[in-house]
């Protein structure tokens, strides 16, 4: 049933990822839309979704839907690089809803740019499925992309350790090509990597530009709902972050590395966090 007027404006933004790496797009969707309504959901169950099959991406992600769309969310914002380059299409065909991934929104930044010759980490999910690099070249015009699975990153950023050595260890193996093959821009295909923005740069040694994902999806979302006049004109609720299983470093890695403070309200068929 779809909801009318200020009852659909004042619903939540609906975001889900695999885990924490999402918690980077929202971050740059609050700092964009403050005052519109968040729901959150990781879905720690099932991650990492980057050595998943595409079949085992598209059922979490229609599962993640389904639950954001029965919580009440007005949009659906796919956090998350591995859903976006797999199931993406099935959601837009399955449900009566925008939904807005991380892949095409990033390729419309980069279009308004000078760019020749680009770099892309993300999942083995994401690469495998060469979704980056065809969007990329459908919209650019000889532009010469290399890729870089990175298969350990998200797991390690999951543990809370992506400043450990072995989180250092990665990042300079996973940066070889690029210190090969110099490159002025990298996406950040995976949105857990932004939390090692740092790291990349100290073991590149030269000016970089980072695309992180988020920002190019909050100025999409705010774009929308200005053309569809969906901003929230209420007084703003408390955000909420759902996790399909409790894992303890969630609340620390977002308190840590993003700034956010959340905490468990109830326990039932997840973990209800809120924020403080």
């Amino acid at each position: 049933i779809k909801k009318e007027g200020n009852e659909m404006k004042k619903g939540p933004i609906g975001i889900f990822d695999s885990g924490v790496g999402g918690l980077t797009v929202l971050s740059e969707i609050k700092k964009q839309l403050p005052n519109e309504n968040f729901i959150y959901l990781g879905d720690t169950k099932n991650f990492p979704y980057g050595n998943k099959s595409k079949e085992q991406i598209i059922e979490f992600a229609i599962q993640n839907t389904k639950k954001l769309i029965e919580l009440g969310a007005k949009i659906i914002v796919i956090a998350c690089g591995t859903a976006t380059s797999q199931a993406i299409d099935i959601l837009k065909e399955k449900f009566d809803l925008p939904i807005i991934g991380i892949i095409e929104p990033t390729v419309e930044y980069i279009k308004k740019q000078s760019v020749e010759r680009i770099g892309v980490i993300a999942t083995e999910g994401t690469i495998r499925s060469g979704a980056w690099e065809r969007t990329l070249k459908e919209q650019i015009e000889n532009i010469e992309v290399i890729n870089k699975a990175c298969p350990m990153l998200a797991t390690i950023a999951e543990e809370g350790r992506a400043t450990s050595e072995e989180g250092r260890a990665v990042i300079k193996e996973y940066m070889e090509p690029f210190k090969r093959n110099r490159i002025d821009k990298i996406i950040l295909g995976c949105t857990h990597y932004p939390i090692y923005e740092g790291l990349i740069r100290a073991e590149l040694g030269y000016p970089v530009e980072l695309i992180n994902t988020g920002i190019a999806v909050s100025k999409e979302l705010e774009q929308y709902l200005k053309e569809n006049n969906l901003f929230n004109s209420e007084e703003k609720q408390e955000d909420l972050i759902y996790l399909t299983k409790p894992e303890e470093e969630f609340k620390i890695i977002a308190k840590n590395l993003l700034d956010f403070d959340v905490k468990i309200r109830q326990i039932t068929w997840h973990i209800r966090f809120l924020w403080i």
